[in-house]
């Protein structure tokens, strides 16, 4: 699994998140965005999934809580194939958190940029 991120203009974090994903990746990038919001504002979030392949089976996933990044995120997009969306629209906790989250499928990435600027 890898993650990565890049800080783009207009407090855009742009993460790149391929493989399976474990909790300490995730709570590691919870970390660094943290950090980096905390440094330059409120931020707007793409994830775009290439290769991804899902989340380990592992302790610690019903303990990952986003109450602590919550307020530094504006908006949260995620592109990726479409057999994800519902697992992680359910795994973002969409419609439930403060913060607006979108699903683009592959090749929606422009409109991912778009709806995140608006």
């Amino acid at each position: 699994m890898a993650v990565k991120w890049i800080l783009k203009q207009d407090n855009l974090i742009e993460f790149t998140i391929s493989g399976k994903l474990t909790i300490a990746e995730y709570e590691n990038v919870q970390s660094e965005l943290q950090a980096v919001a905390n440094k330059v504002g409120s931020c707007r979030v793409l994830a775009i999934l290439d290769g991804f392949t899902g989340w380990e089976s592992a302790k610690g996933w019903e303990n990952a809580s986003t109450d602590h990044i919550d307020p530094l995120i504006k908006k949260f997009a995620i592109v990726g194939d479409e057999k994800w969306r519902d697992l992680a629209e359910v795994f973002t906790l969409k419609g439930l958190r403060p913060v607006p989250i979108e699903y683009f499928s592959e090749g929606q990435e422009q409109l991912a940029r778009e709806w995140l600027d608006a």
